[in-house]
């Protein structure tokens, strides 16, 4: 069974600074990352309510309402909270009648309120909440922004990650996590790497010891999280072992079910990996953009070889 994620309503109300109708004694937990506006169940059907949804009332449910009368109004808010949803939050500053409040009470649901425009609130809600409760793994390795993109370098223990970490901050890049990097799938495209609370902008290098990244270097030095774009596997070189030397095809890794492109780069003495991994974040940039290098290469060299991107023969046109 999946492990369940949850957020304090507290915390949401401070994050967008909520007013509070109504708060129970107790402890509000949400579990669930989507939202809703309960438009069909204040019309009276019900099937398919979530109440582990937040509920969010804008313009629209409140228009509906008030054409409904006073008496009707309160029937169909008494319904909506009879199903105990986790929380109902009214946007655009909206104003309430005290029986709603009054029945809020009645059912022990927590009423909040925000200036915000309904669309732009949802928006922030619903990116708060998928961060949040994404589902999520541990993995062994150091996670850095170069050039804007989110590198993940993997490799064994001692092959020298955390030593590259250090020298692509020195060469003004940013640190996320190192040793342990904890991976939330936030959306069907997006993977977002950050580090444990308890170790976060630390490094361990063998010999030295625990660095203080934020602190020897600045606050711009690291950064609390970043998007996963590339993975580099580091590895010890093998010479039995054939390299990708053109770069014409894309090796991908998965993680939590998303393929995230990936580069093998063998270690031996000599090389600068930190300027490795920088090209090789520049090179992953320009093919997001279009433009990929081995590919061009290879289709000049068919080209002055008289054949076409198949190896197809290109016969000359008859002047």
């Amino acid at each position: 069974m999946a492990e369940v994620y949850s957020v304090s309503l507290n915390e949401l109300i401070k994050e967008f600074n909520l007013e509070v109708l109504y708060m129970p004694e107790r402890e509000v937990i949400v579990t669930c990352k989507d939202v809703n506006r309960p438009g069909l169940p204040l019309a009276g059907f019900f099937d398919h309510f979530e109440p582990q949804r937040i509920q969010i009332i804008g313009k629209v449910e409140n228009r509906y309402l008030k054409q409904l009368g006073e008496e009707e109004c309160h029937r169909r808010i008494e319904a909506l909270l009879s199903k105990h949803p986790v929380a109902v939050v009214i946007t655009t500053g909206i104003g309430l009648t005290e029986d709603t409040l009054n029945c809020a009470r009645e059912y022990d649901v927590p009423l909040l309120r925000t200036q915000s425009p309904t669309s732009a609130f949802m928006s922030g809600l619903i990116g708060t909440l998928s961060t949040r409760l994404a589902p999520r793994i541990t993995r062994h390795g150091v996670l850095v922004e170069v050039y804007g993109e989110g590198v993940l370098i993997l490799g064994d223990s001692g092959i020298g990650k955390s030593e590259t970490a250090i020298e692509l901050v020195k060469r003004g890049h940013r640190l996320i996590a190192d040793d342990a990097v904890e991976i939330k799938r936030v959306s069907d495209k997006t993977l977002v790497g950050s580090a444990p609370e308890m170790i976060r902008h630390y490094v361990e290098l063998r010999g030295i010891g625990i660095v203080d990244i934020r602190r020897i270097f600045g606050m711009g030095a690291v950064k609390m999280s970043e998007k996963i774009d590339l993975v580099v596997q580091i590895e010890f070189w093998d010479p039995e072992k054939s390299y990708d030397r053109f770069g014409t095809e894309t090796e991908y890794i998965d993680i939590m079910g998303l393929k995230i492109p990936q580069y093998t780069l063998p270690v031996k003495p000599g090389r600068n990996l930190a300027v490795i991994l920088e090209i090789a974040a520049m090179n992953h940039r320009q093919k997001k953009m279009g433009y990929n290098t081995g590919a061009e290469l290879e289709k000049k060299l068919m080209e002055s070889f008289g054949l076409d991107a198949d190896g197809n023969e290109v016969i000359p046109r008859s002047m």
